[in-house]
């Protein structure tokens, strides 16, 4: 009985600890650094200190991938219905050509960068990335309002979007 318990509350901390949001980047995260469409480095953590004092949305796509082009109608409303948001776009392309393809085949509005490692990469690792479209929603001050958002979340999205405004 005692060892049915102690298993019971483990899975239970394990849960609550996969599901918990994360409020900053980790030092890891923030000292990445990611391609600009002019084809130079920039860290993130200098991409989110441009975006400081604006509500700002982060896209982490790919221009391969299915679910990212299927919820880029349900993403351009939200910017059309959150003009006062900044929208910052992370592509995982596999090359750079494919990435500026895509910005300009989806007619992508906002900031652009590369992570050139992909998914599996130091960035996307140190981001907990698991799945793309990944949408993750900065207040004014950059703290994380919503860290982990899919394709289906649209909804909790502007919600959040409405009480940071």
């Amino acid at each position: 009985m005692k060892k049915t318990v102690l298993c019971l509350v483990a899975i239970v901390v394990a849960y609550a600890f996969s599901n918990f949001e994360n409020d900053t980047f980790s030092k890891k995260a923030l000292s990445k650094k990611l391609i600009t469409p002019e084809n130079t480095e920039i860290s993130f953590k200098k991409i989110l200190k441009k975006h400081t004092g604006k509500v700002t949305v982060i896209e982490i796509w790919a221009s391969w991938c299915g679910d990212c082009i299927k919820a880029m109608p349900k993403l351009k409303e939200m910017q059309a219905n959150n003009p006062n948001v900044d929208y910052v776009f992370i592509s995982m392309d596999k090359a750079f050509d494919k990435w500026q393809s895509g910005i300009e085949k989806h007619e992508l509005k906002g900031d652009h960068y590369w992570a050139t490692d992909g998914m599996k990469g130091e960035f996307g690792t140190s981001i907990n990335l698991d799945w793309i479209p990944r949408y993750i929603i900065l207040d004014k001050n950059g703290k994380i309002a919503i860290y982990r958002a899919i394709e289906t979340d649209f909804d909790k999205m502007n919600d959040q979007l409405k009480k940071l405004e």
